[in-house]
């Protein structure tokens, strides 16, 4: 995985400052965090990642590619995973919302069902394929977004507070996902204890970025800023 900003600034249509700004950053580890206030632009740091936002100025590029003109192809190695699963979940179903993301890679319905299959029940749904989406619990929608993104098998995974939403149990599913994938994981969160074993931990404060370190030092950090 190569990521890398070069002098990233964002700016919302009729927004007097800008969220993020004069951010330079390269990207290459397997595990990074992401923490800071709300509104301290981390959000739509993560959405830059794979062009759901593209930067007012600079630019972003993700293993060669420009999130502002690649845009397609960035997101076939990209997978985004929102805090709320419902924004996610676009099928009636379980099986047809993991099959959804693969319609458009040439795989035959015997081929696009084993993937399917196979997915839910890497992570807990097995038996689940023809549940109504939307009645699932809270957890099992959390797992059902990451399956629909992990079907396609990207090579990033950004999550942007995916635990938010969720008990202790369901947090630990989503933990134990996390931990378990080959994918480069860069995950936004609040759930500071989520971090001790990442490679990096960013922080931001007031749209920029103030610290970039090991899990520990970068936790003291924001919480100094927070006293």
């Amino acid at each position: 995985m190569l990521i890398e900003f070069t002098g990233v600034s964002h700016v919302y249509p009729g927004s007097p400052r800008a969220v993020v700004q004069e951010l330079d950053l390269t990207l290459t580890e397997s595990r990074i965090g992401v923490i800071g206030a709300n509104g301290s632009g981390k959000s739509t740091f993560a959405r830059m990642l794979n062009g759901l936002i593209v930067p007012s100025s600079g630019t972003v590029s993700v293993n060669g590619l420009d999130t502002a003109r690649k845009g397609r192809e960035v997101r076939r190695q990209v997978g985004f995973c929102f805090t709320d699963p419902d924004s996610q979940i676009v099928m009636p179903t379980v099986a047809e919302d993991v099959a959804f993301g693969l319609r458009r890679r040439g795989l035959s319905k015997p081929e696009i069902a084993a993937k399917v299959a196979t997915t839910l029940a890497a992570h807990g749904l097995e038996g689940y394929g023809e549940h109504p989406a939307h009645l699932l619990s809270a957890g099992q929608k959390q797992m059902l977004a990451l399956s629909s993104i992990l079907v396609t098998d990207p090579a990033i995974l950004v999550m942007d507070e995916p635990t938010t939403l969720l008990d202790l149990r369901n947090t630990r599913r989503v933990v134990a996902a996390i931990e378990s994938m080959h994918q480069h994981v860069i995950l936004v969160t609040h759930h500071l204890d989520l971090l001790a074993d990442f490679d990096r931990v960013l922080v931001f404060d007031e749209s920029r970025l103030v610290f970039d370190g090991l899990p520990e030092k970068a936790v003291e950090h924001y919480l100094g800023l927070m006293e």
